[in-house]
């Protein structure tokens, strides 16, 4: 039963922490360890007490750079976990750790709260409802350059309509002088 997680964690709100980097799927420690409802540090503590269950296609660092373009993402976007907006960089000493799905849920076990197979389920929904929402977005997005297209057409027509239009003008103008 979802009672025990709190509101606002739905998979949708979840799915839009889920970032691209390294060409795979990811949630960031500070996103986990909310769901978790347990310190960052501590989350990180128990994934490196477990090294042997996190490989590096479970779990790996963020670079600097990979760093820098997160918290330009996090800048632009409207923040679906607003409480952790204002001090989600503040005091951070080091880059983040970013999970796959694989990892996320590998959390559950070794982080082990009472309410572990709720969030498993909530990451592993969060996953496929993203799955699915991609090609939508992506046909939606096919359809707004489609129209876009279209009305560059068509201000050039009528560019070129109105021209036109004028050198007739013009030219039926000077035949009558």
């Amino acid at each position: 039963m979802m009672t025990d997680i709190q509101p606002g964690f739905t998979p949708d709100a979840v799915a839009q922490r889920i970032f691209e980097l390294r060409g795979r799927r990811v949630l960031l420690d500070t996103d986990l360890a909310l769901l978790y409802r347990v310190e960052t540090k501590n989350l990180i503590r128990a994934a490196k007490r477990n090294l042997d269950r996190f490989p590096k296609d479970f779990m790996f660092q963020l670079t600097r750079v990979e760093w820098k373009n997160v918290k330009s993402q996090f800048a632009i976007a409207n923040l679906e976990f607003p409480n952790i907006a204002s001090n989600f960089w503040r005091g951070r000493l080091y880059s983040p750790y970013a999970f796959t799905k694989h990892g996320a849920l590998m959390l559950s076990s070794v982080l082990n709260p009472a309410w572990a197979d709720e969030i498993s389920l909530l990451i592993t929904r969060s996953f496929a409802w993203l799955r699915q929402a991609v090609p939508a977005y992506k046909e939606l997005a096919a359809k707004m350059a489609e129209l876009e297209n279209a009305r560059r057409s068509f201000k050039l027509y009528t560019r070129l309509l109105s021209r036109q239009i004028i050198h007739s003008a013009i030219v039926a103008l000077n035949g009558k002088k």
